[in-house]
């Protein structure tokens, strides 16, 4: 499955793979993480806020390819992507691995990835440097087996997006 996940409306045309899933984080009621770990204790895999953010992270875990699109903010995701990151920790289990001689969470039935982040806005070099860390960083704990960062202004944005799917239909 083929998952585009973005912090806004794009207007991109219809695609030929039916495996594609478009979700506007925008449009949805999605609540911080309040951090009490019920998804790895009380509920295993399940968020115990019940927004809909559930629907979205069992989409992100089944994906094999991947296509994130957010505003990027002080080299970081903007608002609405990192909340809906940090709400898809049910996909990953409390216990810990050895991966890369580094600490990282045991997945839950998450495919491997092969991603692509594109980060829009007006970002400085620095910005693009933290952002590209923080996405390396995040790949090791997203088992994304393979990923690419791609910045663009704005106005750039949905043609970029849509050579990008064009992309997935030659391969």
């Amino acid at each position: 499955m083929k998952l585009i996940l973005s912090d806004r409306h794009l207007d991109l045309p219809e695609t030929d793979q039916q495996d594609i899933t478009l979700i506007d984080l925008s449009k949805l009621q999605i609540a911080n993480c309040v951090g009490c770990f019920g998804c790895w204790t009380k509920t295993p895999g399940k968020c115990v806020i019940r927004d809909d953010a559930v629907r979205v992270y069992p989409r992100i875990a089944e994906s094999d390819r991947v296509l994130y699109i957010s505003r990027v903010k002080y080299g970081s995701y903007d608002t609405t992507m990192k909340t809906m990151l940090e709400r898809a920790i049910p996909v990953q289990q409390a216990f810990i691995r050895l991966h890369h001689g580094e600490t990282h969470h045991v997945q839950r039935a998450v495919a491997a990835k092969r991603a692509v982040i594109i980060g829009y806005g007006d970002i400085s070099a620095e910005e693009q440097d933290i952002f590209r860390q923080l996405v390396g960083r995040n790949a090791n704990n997203m088992n994304f087996a393979q990923y690419r960062v791609i910045f663009v202004p704005e106005s750039e944005l949905e043609k970029t997006v849509r050579d990008e799917v064009l992309a997935w239909e030659r391969s």
